[in-house]
C-alpha cells in the first residue's frame, strides 16, 4: 500500500485537494517515465493492450517500441488519434475497439488520483474512449508521478465531453449541481475531440461525494462522458523521489 503524507491544515478543506508532493516539469516527465517502465513490465506476449492518451501514455508507447521490435507479440487499442499515430510509428499492431468485448490490460495516466484509486482524467481530451477502453480492460493500470496523489479529488476540473448543441443545457445543469463550467479552447476556438465533440471543464467546490456527482453528470442529456474514473482503476504505479510503488485497489472497493 502506498503511503501519502499529506500536509493538511485542520479546518481548511482546500488543503485536502492539494498534493503533498511538488514536482518540477522536468522531474515530472522523468518520474512518469519511471512509473510507465514499471507498469509495462505487466505486458506479456499475446495480450490485447489499451493505450491511453497524453504525455504519460506516450512514455508507455515509447517503452513498448523496443520490446515489440525484439519480438513482443501484442495488439493494441489506441484511445486517441495521437496515440494511434505514435503506436503505428513504434511498430505496434493496432485494432479498433468497436467489436471488442474485453481486453487484457490498459495503461494510462491520470490528472489526479486519491487514496482509493478514484481519479480525474481527460486533460488530453480523450476521456470518452479512455473510459470505454478502461471498462473493457480486465486489468486497468494508472501511472503517475507523485504530484498526482491527493487526499480528496477536486483540485483539477472535471472534463465533460458534450454535444456542441447541448452546451447551454449542460452548463446550466452543472450550475444547478453547484459547479461552474468553462468551454475548453484550443487555437482560438472550441477544443474539438476526435469524435467532433466539445469539452466543458467543470469545477465544483466540494467533491466529497464523487459517486453522486458522476451519477448526476451521466444523467444530463448531451453530456456524453465525464472524467470521473471512480471504479475503473485496478492498480496504480506512482513514481516519487524514493522510487516507484504499486497500489492495488482494495478488494472491498
Amino acid at each position: 500500500m502506498l503511503r501519502l503524507d499529506a500536509c493538511i491544515a485542520a479546518g481548511t478543506p482546500a488543503a485536502l485537494y492539494r498534493s503533498a508532493i511538488m514536482v518540477s516539469p522536468a522531474d515530472a516527465e522523468r518520474l512518469k517515465r519511471a512509473a510507465a517502465a514499471a507498469a509495462v513490465e505487466e505486458v506479456q506476449d499475446g495480450m490485447m493492450v489499451g493505450l491511453g492518451t497524453g504525455s504519460t501514455a506516450a512514455h508507455v508507447v515509447q517503452l513498448l517500441a523496443p520490446r515489440v521490435a525484439a519480438g513482443l507479440d501484442i495488439t493494441a487499442i489506441a484511445t486517441s488519434r495521437d496515440t494511434e499515430a505514435a503506436a503505428r510509428a513504434a511498430g505496434i499492431r493496432l485494432v479498433a475497439p468497436g467489436d471488442l468485448t474485453a481486453i487484457d490490460l490498459c495503461i494510462d495516466g491520470v490528472d489526479e488520483i486519491d487514496t482509493r484509486l478514484r481519479a480525474i482524467k481527460g486533460g488530453g481530451g480523450a476521456m470518452l474512449l479512455e473510459k470505454i477502453v478502461a471498462t473493457l480492460a480486465r486489468r486497468n493500470i494508472a501511472i503517475a508521478d507523485g504530484s498526482k496523489r491527493v487526499e480528496l479529488l477536486g483540485a483539477r476540473a472535471v472534463p465533460i465531453e458534450i454535444l456542441p448543441a447541448a452546451r447551454g443545457l449542460v452548463a446550466a445543469e452543472i450550475a444547478r449541481l453547484g459547479g461552474t463550467a468553462e468551454l475548453r479552447l484550443r487555437d482560438g476556438g472550441p477544443w474539438v475531440t476526435d469524435w467532433g465533440h466539445h469539452i466543458l471543464d467543470a469545477r465544483f467546490p466540494d467533491l466529497a461525494d464523487p459517486s453522486a456527482l458522476a451519477t448526476a453528470l451521466s444523467a444530463i442529456p448531451g453530456a456524453l462522458g465525464h472524467g470521473l474514473f471512480l471504479t475503473e482503476i485496478d492498480a496504480l504505479y506512482v513514481a516519487a523521489s524514493d522510487g516507484v510503488s504499486r497500489q492495488e485497489r482494495p478488494i472491498d472497493e
